[in-house]
This record gives structure tokens, C-alpha cells and sequence, in this order.
């Protein structure tokens, strides 16, 4: 189909029927070209977005500009297409605590998961190293815990510890919360903060040390990666300001459908060391600090789900049976948990180290920017199956999607996070949409580059880095110091442990 020229107005116009078709499902969608027109048939408004996403791949390269460039002919090929996802959790996931991008690269990420058809960005936005939220009720979280005065360079176990010396930080006002859900639901992109508690406190506790298991010990915003032992206290206290801390958050981001409340690396040593904290588990009739753990992780849970809101945790803060049983779970650690869970009942978002931490490197060389480890690429994200053939179909339907972690200790700015997202996030919308690995992906995405190049994304090379994008300095990567599949195997011993909420990796 080629647009037709209106004299009057001087440009191209076609005719786009767009209709809503109540036999589709949502995110639905079907396409008919003919040299009349488009017509777009719906299950809903995300389908109908997700058709103009594929409506645009027909059109040439230069659509994905920001401005039209002179002398394009703007054609697409008469057809009909039609489509449906298989997974309705297709995410990508953000740390903006050890790292913390302006909101103008949040905006910028939800339009290219618009493009790629993802449609939940995860907003990690409270750890050791920052708090990255307004707080109206508690605004020293802003004030204090929002910034820390210096940030490791230290990358390798063993190395001398060192500093940078440059302060670091930022945080998102509630309008600009409000501002990023409503631009993200525009796009059919759904915002799910993360708060992460009991443990990965250290900021939290720099402004209220009260709330911690220690409650007479002063803390500071670590500056330091790692696993910190730094944990809330489990009382009703604290109970009291999570509460209105997630009030606050569900007032900005509007309704919300789901809420992370992390779990994960919990160091519970001061909780058994407390005789208060003790005797609040035993009057609970709880055996342990891991059921106590379980316990907390369940009360916040319950009161996200008077709010409407569904909870969702990392896999340690899954244990069967205590949990509620809407609880999602985000098995990181693999595949036994994930499979333990789904077995239990509760839905899984597949969130596995490998080969879905986009902190990793996707090579083994000297010449890439420093990475937590080696090697996760392209063609590992591409061959990863989300929903195992393995499972029962029962456990298979508990698949609810899967989602790839860009954690930043070691994505210090946006054109880093460019670098380490694409275009591994590109074989991660396709294995999240279609429910399966990509075969034959090289070819696609090879095509697929020059659009990248458009919406001006700095991605990786697939020969390599650009000399601007290589590591040097302290950010120089160290082949093999530690390979993901040592990582793995050390994960899934982990998972067969009765243990398996205690922290994993320092």
C-alpha cells in the first residue's frame, strides 16, 4: 500500500481503520493491508498499540526517527497480520539504587520497550545503596537517603578496597512517579515499584535507624556492593511505615496491579539476637527467624491486597505454605525454585541469573567495559525456553512471563545501560512473546540493528565493542573471575538446601 497525496494538505495520507474485536484476547491484535487502506482490529488498546508497533517494522527504517526524512517513500506491503502474545509479563527491570538515571532515561526506556512490545518496567527503587522515592511522611528518605558521598571502585573479591570520592545520587518526586506510569500506560507498559525489605536496609536505616533490628546502632548509605546486614525490624513499627510508605507510591503510580516487596538476601543474625524480636516471634507461635521472615513478607502482602495490589517477591522469600497464594514469585536463582513455586500454586515471572542479568558480559575479553561476570549473550537469551517442556501443563500455566535484570553496580550512566540492554533485550521480547527460544534469531536481528541505530540506541556491536565502549582504567573487565556457570551451580545447590532463603552471593 502506498499513501495517497491530498494536494490540500501537501503530505501523504492513508486510511487506518482502527476497531475494537471482542473475540480477540487482550493484547490481540490483527493487521489487513490492502491498497484502500489499514484496517487494525483490537482486543483491547494494547493490542491495537502493539499493531501500530508492527504496522512501523513494515514501514522503511527511517520511521523509527525521530523526524521524517526528506524523500522516504512511505510504503508497506498489502497483507494481513496476526498475532497475540503468550506470556502476559514481558519485562525489564531497572536498579536505580546503586545507580540512579534521570527521569528522562525512564521515559526514554519505556519507549523502547514500547517498540520491542515489553510491557512491565520493574522500578527497583530502595537498597543498600540509595532510596530513590519522595516521601511526604517521611522525608528524610529523600533527604538523607537518597545520596551517598562516595561509591567503590572495588570490583573482585580480594582487591584493595578503593573509592571514587564523587557523591552520587537523586530521587523521583511522587509527581514524577505519576508522570512515568501514566507516559509508561500510554504505551502499555505497567510500572511495578520495588521496595526491598527486610533486608538491603542500609539506606533506609540511615534516615530512621529506629526501625532497624539494632534499633540504637546508626547506619549510613553503603557505598559498597555486596550483601549488607542491615535489616528492618519485623514489628508493628515498622509494619505502621511501610505502610504509608506504600500508600504514598500507589497514590502516585495510580491503580497498581503489583507491587515488589523483595525478600531476598536477608542476613536474619539480628533478629535472632533481639530478645524483643524474639519474643515477638514466639508470641506468633513461630519456630524460627526464617518463619518470622516468611511472617513479615506475608503482612506486607495482605495489606498490598486490601490496596487491590498483588505482591511480588524474590525466591528467597518463598517458602510453601506461607506465603499468600497470589504471591508472585521472581525465581533468580533458577529453575528448581521456579518449579517449586509454580508447583505450590503461586504464578512465576522467570527472572534466572543466566541467562537473563544483562549485568553480565557477552564475551570473555579485556576489551569489554567492566561486568559482574562472563559470559551471557545474545543467542543464550534467545535459546532460553520460559516456560520448561519439563513442567506439568498445571505448572506451566503458572508461567506468567519472564523478565530480564539490569542491575547497576556496574552500569554507572545511560549509555552503559544501552550497551548492556541491547540487543540481548531485543531476543528477550521475542522468547517473552512467543513463549519459546528464537530459532534462526541471528537473521531477524540482524535486520532488525538499523532500527536500533534510528532510535539512536547505543547497543553492542555483535563483533564486538566500539573503541568508545570498551573498559580501561578500574573499569576494565576481568575475564573469568567469575563465570556464570560457576554462579549457576553454586545457585542450584543452593535451592536444594531446606535453607534456601539465607543470602547466596557476596
Amino acid at each position: 500500500m502506498k499513501q495517497d497525496r491530498d494536494p490540500g494538505r501537501g503530505e501523504g495520507v492513508a486510511a487506518v481503520i482502527v476497531e475494537r474485536d471482542g473475540d480477540l484476547g487482550a493484547e490481540a491484535y490483527s493487521i489487513a493491508i490492502s491498497e484502500a487502506g489499514v484496517t487494525i482490529s483490537a482486543g483491547n488498546a494494547a493490542g491495537a498499540f502493539y499493531a501500530g508497533q508492527t504496522l512501523r517494522q513494515l514501514l522503511p527504517v527511517e520511521a523509527f526517527r525521530a523526524a521524517a526524512l526528506p524523500g522516504t517513500a512511505w510504503t508497506v506491503p498489502c497483507g494481513r497480520v496476526a498475532d497475540a502474545p503468550a506470556l502476559g509479563w514481558r519485562g525489564a527491570h531497572l536498579d536505580l539504587s546503586r545507580h540512579f538515571l534521570p527521569k528522562r532515561e525512564v521515559l526514554r526506556m519505556v519507549d523502547l520497550m514500547g517498540v520491542h512490545k515489553l510491557n512491565r518496567l520493574h522500578l527497583h527503587l530502595a537498597d543498600d545503596q540509595g532510596w530513590r522515592v519522595e516521601s511526604r511522611a517521611f522525608p528524610r528518605l529523600h533527604e538523607i537517603s537518597s545520596y551517598r558521598a562516595s561509591t567503590t571502585t572495588t570490583s573482585f573479591a580480594g582487591e584493595e578496597p578503593s573509592y571514587d570520592g564523587i557523591p552520587h545520587g537523586g530521587y523521583y518526586t511522587l509527581a514524577d512517579l505519576t508522570e512515568i506510569s501514566a507516559y509508561a500506560r500510554a504505551r502499555s507498559v505497567i510500572v511495578v515499584p520495588e521496595i526491598d525489605v527486610p533486608g538491603h536496609a542500609s539506606a533506609i536505616l540511615a534516615a530512621y535507624p529506629a526501625l532497624g533490628a539494632k534499633p540504637n546502632e546508626s547506619h549510613e548509605v553503603l557505598n559498597r556492593w555486596g550483601i549488607s546486614p542491615a535489616i528492618l525490624s519485623p514489628l508493628p513499627p515498622t509494619l505502621d511505615f511501610l505502610t504509608t510508605i506504600f500508600d504514598e507510591l500507589i497514590d502516585a503510580l495510580g491503580p497498581l496491579p503489583y507491587f515488589h516487596i523483595g525478600g531476598d538476601e536477608c542476613v536474619l543474625d539480628d533478629w535472632a539476637a533481639s530478645p524483643e524480636i524474639t519474643a515477638h516471634r514466639e508470641s506468633l507461635g513461630l519456630a524460627t527467624p526464617g518463619d518470622q521472615h516468611a511472617w513479615f513478607l506475608r503482612q506486607l502482602a495482605d495489606i498490598l491486597a486490601t490496596r487491590g495490589t498483588r505482591a511480588v517477591v524474590w525466591d528467597e522469600a518463598f517458602v510453601s505454605g506461607q506465603l499468600r497464594s497470589d504471591t508472585i514469585v521472581m525465581p533468580w536463582r533458577g529453575m528448581n525454585v521456579a518449579h517449586r513455586a509454580a508447583a505450590a500454586g503461586h504464578d512465576v515471572v522467570m527472572t534466572p541469573v543466566y541467562p537473563l542479568y544483562f549485568d553480565y558480559a557477552e564475551a570473555a575479553t579485556p576489551t569489554e567495559p567492566i561486568a559482574i561476570g562472563d559470559t551471557i549473550t545474545v543467542a543464550d537469551v534467545a535459546a532460553f525456553a520460559p516456560v520448561p517442556s519439563s513442567w506439568t501443563p498445571a505448572e506451566q500455566a503458572h508461567v506468567a512471563g519472564a523478565q530480564f535484570q539490569l542491575w547497576s553496580e556496574r552500569i554507572p550512566d545511560a549509555r552503559t545501560l544501552d550497551y548492556r540492554a541491547w540487543p540481548r533485550a531485543c531476543a528477550a521480547a521475542e522468547i517473552t512473546w512467543t513463549g519459546h527460544p528464537a530459532t534462526n534469531f541471528h537473521d531477524r536481528l540482524t535486520a532488525h540493528l538499523p532500527r536500533l541505530d534510528a532510535l539512536g540506541i547505543e547497543y553492542r556491536p555483535l563483533t564486538g565493542p566500539h573503541p568508545w565502549q570498551r573498559g580501561g582504567g578500574w573499569r576494565t573487565h576481568r575475564p573469568g573471575a567469575v563465570p556464570v556457570a560457576d554462579v549457576m551451580r553454586h545457585l542450584d545447590d543452593l535451592t536444594h538446601s531446606p535453607d534456601s532463603t539465607r543470602p547466596s552471593i557476596t
